[in-house]
């Protein structure tokens, strides 16, 4: 009867041996264990021994993830439409929620994305668009993270990666653009004239009290521009002083009628 036994033990040992199947985890996966169809356990990795007919294991991958979610129209509230492409990273952190909660959570992470990237711009002007593109990855995490910890992933990373217009738009605010920079320009003219007539009232007011600087300023600009002789009349003589070295020799203006005849 032992005999009997120990046969069948035995087979019982080879049936399960034949039967068990062995299962790797990796460090990057999380495993889903289910006994009969029912949720049983979230699995670290390493190797496990299971029967297919009684348990089975489904493998979820933890590793982070980037999806673009590229050319969504989508109207501002002074009734423009931009062109919006966005990039986001995501982590599955509950292996249990984003695989039972939910058919295909990737596609529930699109769909998330780009619900929370139309109620963030619905609100906001083309002008507000271009001035807070660095926030609105912001908004968007405030927007959707929430409803992603729902479903078992983790929201890391969502930036506004291109904000594209219609040509009729850009061809509008290149007109803004170059009428800023002109009334700028005319602003810095206005500026330099008005510094200019300034210095030439203070100058006046110098010249009014000291008449003798109009004289100096003669010279000096006499000085400063070459071929130019000075002549100066002191006790009846006349004597050429040039103000400035010239190329050829100066030439004494000739004497008087009167005074060669003498």
């Amino acid at each position: 009867m032992w005999l009997y036994a120990l046969l069948a033990l035995a087979a019982v040992a080879v049936v399960l041996a034949v039967s068990l199947r062995q299962v790797t985890i990796f460090e990057f996966e999380r495993g889903l264990k289910y006994r009969q169809g029912r949720f049983a356990a979230v699995l670290a990795p390493g190797s496990y021994f299971v029967l297919p007919r009684f348990v089975t294991i489904t493998k979820v991958d933890v590793r982070p993830c980037y999806v673009a979610i590229p050319g969504q129209e989508l109207p501002t509230s002074d009734g423009a439409t931009l062109k919006i492409t966005v990039a986001a990273k995501y982590q599955v952190s509950d292996p249990n929620k984003a695989i039972n909660s939910v058919a295909g959570f990737q596609g529930a992470v699109y769909t998330h994305l780009q619900l929370a990237l139309r109620e963030a711009i619905a609100g906001e002007t083309v002008e507000s668009v271009l001035a807070a593109r660095s926030t609105l990855g912001r908004r968007l995490m405030e927007l959707a993270a929430a409803k992603l910890a729902d479903i078992g992933v983790t929201l890391l990373e969502a930036d506004i990666k291109d904000v594209m217009f219609p040509a009729d738009l850009k061809r509008a605010f290149a007109q803004v653009v170059k009428a800023r920079q002109e009334g700028l320009a005319a602003l810095e003219r206005t500026r330099g004239e008005t510094a200019a007539l300034r210095n030439l009232g203070n100058a006046a007011a110098m010249v009014e009290q000291r008449p003798v600087l109009i004289q100096l300023r003669l010279l000096q600009t006499l000085a400063q521009t070459p071929g130019n002789t000075l002549v100066l009349n002191m006790n009846g003589e006349t004597t050429p002083l040039p103000l400035r070295e010239t190329k050829g020799p100066v030439v004494p203006e000739p004497p008087a009628r009167g005074e060669a005849d003498g």
